[in-house]
């Protein structure tokens, strides 16, 4: 199993993400966040194996969440 974290600021965005993901047998989404503060903690506590991160959103944004 594939555990993902989704981040985007968008919560249409996030839905369909999670939606889509949940169609896959071997994908479980195990967090989702609205920027880039919240992504990188729940990165740092739940481990997951992806994180898919929009690169433009509020705060640090996905390039900056990557970083750290």
């Amino acid at each position: 199993m594939i555990r993902i974290v989704i981040a985007d600021d968008h919560q249409l965005v996030r839905e369909g993400l999670v939606r889509l993901m949940g169609m896959e047998k071997d994908l479980q989404v195990i967090g989702v966040a609205s920027d880039g503060e919240e992504a990188v903690a729940l990165v740092e506590r739940l481990r997951p194996h992806v994180a898919l991160v929009d690169v433009r959103m509020p705060g640090i944004g996905g390039i900056g969440a990557a970083r750290q």
